[in-house]
This record gives C-alpha cells, structure tokens and sequence, in this order.
C-alpha cells in the first residue's frame, strides 16, 4: 500500500481530523485542528471532505517521503520555509511526492501551524468516531501520540492530481492576526465596566507558554468583581478564563472540557485560527461582536470553501550553478532564445 514515511518530526507533529465532537460530557475533549480553517483549506485542495484527517505541523517542522507510489499532497503552511529534496517550493503548495524524494518543512519567519493533507486517507483507526489526536489522554491518531521518526502513516484510495508542483492561491488565508473578535460573556458580569473595557482595549502580549491546550495571555492583570471562582461548567473552544491572576487564558483545541474560572469572553469561530497560528512575544487586542456577527463571520468563513483554492504553476528560480554553467547563455541571447 502507498504510504507517508516520517523521515524526522519536531514536537507537536500529530494527525488531526474536524475532531472528536459529542463527548464533552463524559470528560473527552473534542481535540482537533487549532486552526481549523487552514485545515479545512488543505483538505478542500487535497479533494477530501473538509474534515478529513491531515498531519497538523508545529514549528517543530517534518520531513516525509512516500513509498509504494506517489502521495498526492496539499500543503497549507503560510509562513513556513518548504522544500523538496532541497529545492525551495511556496509555503502553500499542491504536488506529487514520488518516492525516492523528500519533502521537508521546517519553521519559517512566521505561523505557529501547517497542514499537510493526502488525496486519499490516512488509514489510522478512529478512536469514539474521530481520528483527531489527544496526547494527554493518549487518544486517536497513531496510537495517541504525536508522530515521531519511522513512523509509517498508509494512505487508502490514494489519488493523484498534478504531478508538477503547484502553488495553492487561498487569499482568505491572509488574516490579520493583531485584532481577535469576542463575544463577551458568559460570565462578563464578573467585571465592572472599567475592566470590560480595559480587557478590550490590550494589548496582550502572547506568552510562549502556549500549546495546543491554551494560549496564555500576559499584561496588566483584570480585577474581577465577584471573585475568580464559579461553579465548574462546561467551556468551548476560544473561551477566555480569567484566574485569581487577573491575566487572561485562551482554552483552545485541546482544553479540559469543564473550568471554575469566570469567562470574560469566547472568541468567535473564524478568529480562532489567527489567534492559534500567533507566536509567543507578539502583540493582541481584542473586539467585541454580537452573536450576529459572529454568525455572519462564520457563514463568509463557510463560503470561502465552496471551491478548492486556484492553482498557479510553480516556476523555479533556484537553479544550480553546475546546471547553469552548462547552458549556453550568450548564444540563446544572440538567437533571440532566452
């Protein structure tokens, strides 16, 4: 069977699909993308449902191979440094990985996360209906782990689109990381005005604490104005604790399922990627939205998918010098050739 082979994963290098959706009442959480539309966008490219399982990058970076045929693959990592066997390929590129080469992404000058998703399926055994891994708990993915060197992942129904590299064009993915919209609430009301207020306002600096659990936010600290414990209740994705500390807690992709911390605000659906993909030392504000907004946002975010991101021939640039040593330059002048 054709298969991925990781040659070298950094930290943080998992398998995640739309998700382990239903099971936040018994303790599970629902894991999944941290950015969930440039894994969407990644599997719309690769011909796969919008949900389908994909390696989620971590700054750790990852080097693949294929064997047993070609892996058709859609790589979705704005900011990342890519190559295939050392040549230099958009961060946001479709190709073919024929075995015998290597492709290799690594941190680049921005972006905290990438997907990398196959024309097929990742054949991996889902764990409650989902294959999303959970490495607290050990589940879903490859035996509940992240995925390390040696690791084989099988690609099912394989297919194959352009073998020649192509660069993804996917302008929705180009957002604007500085501001992050709200809802407030649900326990807003544990803050006077002055603090909503001063909360809104930031800016919020992104602690390199971070990890797929929780964003930690560091700045002046908010006064809470009934205290800083609530009875225990359920939390979603984006939702903004505010400890006994005063400074805000993003609970993200994989966040406990229950927290006794009140929440100032969540933030909204189509904002959570740009937050995640925000790297520790940089600057955040937040806005508040109705629910109106946000729905809308949600909607335009759901749009944008319809259709598969354009494609544009890759033209290199980055010829070797042995390679260019051996044309004749001056004669296809000349000729009226070059």
């Amino acid at each position: 069977m054709t298969a991925l082979h990781v040659e070298a994963a950094g930290p943080g290098i998992t398998l995640q699909d739309g998700g382990r959706h239903g099971y936040l009442r018994y303790g599970i959480t629902a894991a999944g993308p941290m950015d969930p539309l440039m894994h969407a966008t990644a599997n719309r490219a690769a011909g796969n449902a919008l949900d389908a399982t994909a390696i989620e990058i971590s700054t750790g970076g990852v080097t693949l191979t294929a064997e047993g045929g070609a892996v058709g693959i859609a790589l979705v990592a704005p900011g990342f440094r890519v190559a295939l066997d050392g040549a230099t390929l958009p961060d946001t590129v479709a190709l073919a990985l024929e075995p015998g080469r290597t492709l290799v992404v690594r941190a680049g000058d921005a972006g905290a996360w990438g997907y990398c998703a196959v024309s097929g399926r990742i054949a991996v055994a889902p764990v409650l209906g989902s294959t999303a891994t959970h490495t607290r708990s050990g589940l879903g993915g490859l035996d509940g782990r992240g995925l390390a060197a040696g690791d084989r992942l099988p690609i099912a129904e394989a297919r194959l689109g352009d073998v020649a590299p192509h660069r993804l064009v996917a302008p929705w993915l180009d957002r604007d990381p500085r501001v992050i919209r709200v809802v407030l609430g649900p326990q807003d009301d544990y803050f006077a005005p002055d603090q909503i207020a001063a909360f809104l306002a930031g800016p919020w600096t992104v602690s390199p604490r971070g990890d797929r659990m929780a964003c930690f936010l560091d700045g002046t600290p908010l006064r809470h104005a009934k205290g800083h414990d609530i009875v225990s209740d359920g939390v979603a994705m984006g939702a903004i604790q505010v400890p006994g500390n005063g400074l805000p807690i993003v609970l993200m992709a994989d966040r406990q399922s229950t927290g006794g911390y009140p929440k100032i605000a969540t933030v909204i659906g189509p904002d959570l990627g740009r937050l995640a993909q925000v790297r520790g030392g940089a600057r955040i504000a937040f806005r508040g939205v109705s629910v109106d907004e946000a729905v809308a946002a949600r909607r335009a975010e759901r749009d944008v998918l319809r259709d598969p991101a354009a494609r544009e021939p890759v033209v290199r640039t980055d010829f070797a010098s042995d390679f260019l040593l051996g044309l004749n330059l001056v004669g296809g002048v000349a000729d009226g050739r070059a």
